[in-house]
């Protein structure tokens, strides 16, 4: 007997399918490949809505903001990516799409992200800014190589050092130049070198090679121990095309080992030449100076001074004895000069000399105390008194006082 139809709702048709999908453990996580088409990127909420197809098929996908937001490249159309999620269904369209809670971009996509990764994080730092730049000595002493033992690298960059500057020694640190371990060995290489201060100017690098040979000179590890080296480095890496970011930490990138070589140290010949030309030009210099220097000798060998000293000491003792004359003249033109202003003072003197007044008739007195008696009213009647005269002294006695009149003439 069959059983009546269920109505459904639209709602409950696709509340029912969606638990279906999400009742299925082989749905809650799943991998899968393909390429990004209809990306959109929706800024507000921080999810991506995109398809991911292969040659025939095509699925719808979305990331939601919180995981979209550990994501360390940007998705675009055309990408290659691996992704991982559960597949559900959008009951508000009854459609099925993947709900996506990581994504990485599929083979070579994922290197060359995170090399562009590494390359921003690394340049922001200012690892690659032009003023951490070294220049290279112009002429080094010793060369260090940091690269394989086994390639053709290590024998062409001798070959080339060898021909162009034989001169500087070769300080060689052997590495593995690809593979898990040889970021670490490049790194203790670069630093051995540093601490033993074992070179001049060092040369990191290794023949072409795929992305994935190369990578070990794209380590952070790498880039670090370059940018920190005391000791001038130049980045040798693959081909002229191939670049890593060893290149852009390293002082000077050079696009083959041979050519970094060649950067490394100036070329024999050209040194030669440059020392010729300061040797000639030092030739000619001595040259010069030796002929300038030799007519000083001729002229000074033909010097009156020199052949005949006794007629320069002759007019010496000429100029000599002129300048003695005149010499006696002036002090004894002085001598008289003085001589005269002296006898001019002793006459002034002795004119006004003390004794030459007594001389003339006056006298000076004194009191008993020693005081001069200069007018009448010092002394008084009975007074001692002691009297100068020009020859000779008188000592007496006042006998009476006479004292003028104001405006009177006292007689003589």
């Amino acid at each position: 007997m069959r059983t009546a139809p269920v109505m459904l709702t639209v709602t409950q048709l696709n509340a029912y399918v969606k638990s279906l999908f999400d009742g299925d453990s082989h749905l809650h996580s799943v991998f899968l490949s393909g390429e990004i088409s209809n990306f959109t990127n929706h800024y507000q909420s921080g999810h991506l809505y995109l398809s991911l197809k292969d040659e025939k098929c095509v699925v719808k996908a979305v990331m939601f903001a919180s995981q979209a937001s550990r994501l360390r490249f940007v998705p675009k159309d055309g990408m290659k990516v691996i992704v991982r999620g559960r597949v559900s269904v959008y009951e508000a369209s009854g459609q099925y799409q993947l709900y996506i809670d990581d994504m990485q971009p599929d083979g070579l996509g994922a290197l060359n992200v995170a090399f562009e990764q590494r390359k921003a994080k690394l340049a922001a730092e200012g690892l690659f800014n032009l003023e951490r730049k070294k220049r290279l000595p112009p002429y080094p002493e010793r060369i260090g190589i940091i690269t394989s033992p086994t390639g053709a690298v290590i024998h062409d960059i001798r070959h080339v050092l060898e021909r162009r500057y034989p001169a500087a020694e070769i300080i060689f640190a052997p590495v593995l130049v690809q593979g898990d371990g040889a970021a670490p060995q490049i790194v203790d290489a670069i630093e051995k070198m540093n601490r033993l201060r074992c070179a001049d100017v060092l040369i990191v690098g290794r023949g072409g090679g795929s992305l994935e040979d190369l990578w070990a000179f794209n380590e952070e590890s790498v880039a670090r121990a370059v940018a920190a080296s005391d000791i001038p480095i130049i980045s040798a890496v693959g081909h002229e095309t191939d670049v890593t970011i060893c290149d852009f930490a390293a002082d000077l990138r050079a696009p083959t080992p041979s050519a970094a070589a060649e950067m490394a140290v100036p070329n024999q010949e050209e040194v030669a030449a440059l020392l010729n030309g300061y040797w000639y030009a030092l030739h000619q210099s001595m040259e010069q100076k030796l002929r300038q220097c030799r007519e000083a000798l001729e002229s000074a060998a033909h010097n009156r001074l020199l052949t005949h000293p006794e007629e320069t000491i002759s007019l010496r003792k000429m100029e000599v004895d002129s300048l003695s004359f005149r010499l006696t003249g002036q002090i004894q033109q002085m001598l008289a000069q003085q001589q005269t202003n002296l006898a001019s003072l002793s006459g002034k003197l002795d004119a006004l000399s003390p004794l030459k007044v007594l001389g003339r008739g006056y006298a000076m007195a004194w009191d008993e105390n020693g005081c001069m008696i200069t007018q009448a009213k010092q002394v008084a009647p009975g007074d001692g008194l002691r009297v100068q005269f020009a020859q000779g002294t008188v000592n007496c006695t006042v006998d009476a006082v006479e004292i003028p009149e104001p405006g009177g003439v006292q007689d003589e």
